[in-house]
C-alpha cells in the first residue's frame, strides 16, 4: 500500500476516534439535552450514528489536514539566501514620444 494512503486512512480513524469522544463527551454532559432526546426516542441510535458520523467526517478532515502541513520536505535543509546587498532604484529617464497634431484630442474620449 503506498504511504500516501497509509497515512490516509491512519489519520481518518484518528480523527473517528476523536470524533467518537466528542460524541460521548457530548451525551455524557448532556449539551443541549441530548441524553434524553436519544435515549427516549425510538430512532435515537440513528441520531447518535449521524452526528458521529458528521463530526467524524470533520474532525478526520482536520486531523488529515494537519498530517500533511507538518509533513516536511528534505529540500529545505540545504544552504538559504546568500549575501544581501541593498539593490538601488534605477533613476527615471523622460522618453520623448511624437505625437502629430491633427491627433490631438485635448483630454476627450472621442
Amino acid at each position: 500500500m503506498p504511504k500516501l494512503i497509509r497515512l490516509y486512512i491512519t489519520h481518518v480513524c484518528i480523527g473517528f476516534g476523536i470524533a467518537a469522544v466528542f460524541v460521548g463527551m457530548l451525551l455524557w454532559f448532556d449539551i443541549a439535552n441530548l441524553w434524553h432526546l436519544i435515549s427516549t426516542s425510538e430512532k435515537g441510535w440513528l441520531a447518535l450514528l449521524v452526528l458521529w458520523v458528521a463530526n467524524g467526517i470533520v474532525f478526520a478532515g482536520v486531523q488529515f489536514a494537519i498530517a500533511v502541513m507538518r509533513m516536511k520536505d528534505d529540500d529545505d535543509d540545504g544552504p538559504r539566501g546568500g549575501r544581501r546587498q541593498r539593490v538601488l532604484p534605477a533613476s527615471p529617464q523622460m522618453i520623448p514620444i511624437r505625437v502629430a497634431a491633427g491627433d490631438r484630442q485635448g483630454g476627450r474620449n472621442g
